[in-house]
């Protein structure tokens, strides 16, 4: 019976590569059988660690895994991402459980993983990595001594001896056929080297599912509406300095939109609804999702609770979300949920569109660029900043009436903020 030196049990397994399993210690006085279960980390000596697949969300039970961040031999520390997992809504970052060197993978690029499967041992010693740098391979192959000159004589030796019988005169051979005459109707399709073939990312498979569904489960109807936005593009230019130095953010048009939907929905409470079954579902409150074009696809980080925030909490709202969203560390719980969704198709210069519903919603307000275009103020033609404005509902639900107010108010509140003061 031997003693261990530890002074707490569970640590005890740090040190069980010099027991023996089933062997009995004495702890604190006590015997104490090591079970072989407790021998952690597969190596006898304790020196290797597993990085696994980490949870990646209650919905989500498998990933692909994208890329390796490391190569087999590099050093990483605790907590250093290794690898990148592709889910449905998000990317997630395999991290190291030690500090070490990477010893070799598990698992390879494009593999369907889930949560718990091992990718990579890691040394935490940095014993017995496998690493060969590109130079090395080189000089070795530089290296290598040419092959004895008897060998090189006894290749040559065959194709001397073949020489003789190449030299036969050869029967003339036959022309090739004609190539076949193409019909004036059959397409002339370009060459295959001329394309290329790339898998479609899990996030890109699944927005367009999503996308897909709810064209088919959906009475989809488009209604629009155009707005003055001299106004609240002149609120935006006599404050926009105060409001930075009071806040930290720049005053921007999409604070101005979520109010005005905000107030929008407040009128017409069916359009903030969605169906379940045979029941409607009033939601007596408002989460706005944003939609944000990522360099990966879609996302739709969403803005809780709208209704009891001003212009400057939703502008820091849109401002931490935008940068988790483009960075990749935005989480799933981040983009769950959502009440009515806004896309702003104007930054990237649409003039008009209809925007799908974001499902389960059932109404999606379309944003556009802003044109100057000749407008009848007052009796006369004067030039004026427009923007079209597009509200895509579900006609299950909703009716036309309650889609042209609701895109009325929109229209009255950006052309006149001054109705969000007054309730009016």
């Amino acid at each position: 019976m031997r003693t261990c030196p530890q002074l707490l049990p569970p640590r005890c397994d740090e040190m069980f590569g010099w027991f023996e399993a089933n062997e009995v210690i004495a702890f604190n006085n006590q015997a104490v059988e090591i079970l072989p279960q407790w021998r952690l980390f597969s190596t006898e000596s304790g020196d290797l660690v597993d990085a696994v697949v980490p949870f990646m969300g209650e919905s989500i039970t498998d990933g692909t895994l994208a890329k390796f961040l490391k190569n087999p031999g590099d050093r990483v520390e605790l907590d250093e991402p290794i690898a990148q997992i592709e889910t449905d809504k998000v990317t997630i970052d395999v991290a190291s459980p030690e500090a070490g060197v990477i010893q070799k993978f598990l698992a390879k690029e494009g593999e369907t993983v889930e949560p718990g499967t091992k990718i990579a041992v890691i040394s935490k010693s940095g014993e017995g990595a496998t690493h060969v740098a590109p130079s090395e391979s080189a000089g070795e192959k530089a290296a290598s001594p040419p092959p004895p000159a008897e060998k090189v004589e006894e290749k040559q030796k065959p194709k001397a001896e073949a020489a003789p019988a190449a030299e036969k005169p050869k029967a003339p051979s036959p022309p090739p056929p004609p190539p076949p005459k193409r019909s004036a109707t059959e397409p002339q399709l370009p060459p295959k080297d001329r394309e290329r073939r790339i898998p479609m990312t899990r996030l890109r498979k699944r927005v367009a599912a999503r996308l897909k569904d709810s064209q088919n489960t959906f009475a989809l109807l488009t209604t629009f509406n155009e707005v003055d936005m001299t106004n609240l593009m002149k609120l935006r230019s006599d404050y926009k300095d105060a409001f930075v130095e009071k806040h930290g953010v720049k005053l921007g048009l999409m604070s101005g939109f979520v109010k005005a939907a905000v107030s929008g929905l407040q009128n017409q409470p069916i359009i903030n609804a969605v169906i379940d079954g045979d029941d409607i579902i009033y939601r007596d409150y408002v989460d706005i999702s944003i939609a944000v074009g990522t360099p990966k696809g879609l996302v739709v980080p969403v803005i809780r609770n709208a209704e009891n925030m001003n212009f400057a909490d939703i502008e820091k709202e849109i401002n931490t979300l935008a940068k988790k969203a483009n960075d990749g560390s935005i989480s799933i719980d981040e983009m769950a949920g959502g009440t009515f969704t806004i896309s702003n198709g104007g930054v990237y210069g649409s003039l008009l569109s209809t925007p799908i519903i974001n499902p389960p919603q059932s109404a999606i307000l379309g944003m556009h660029s802003i044109v100057s275009r000749p407008m009848v103020v007052g009796g006369n033609v004067v030039p004026r900043p427009m923007m079209y404005i597009a509200l895509t509902y579900d006609h299950r639900l909703i009716d036309g009436r309650e889609a042209v107010f609701f895109l009325r108010r929109i229209k009255d509140v950006v052309e006149d903020p001054r109705r969000l003061l007054l309730d009016i």
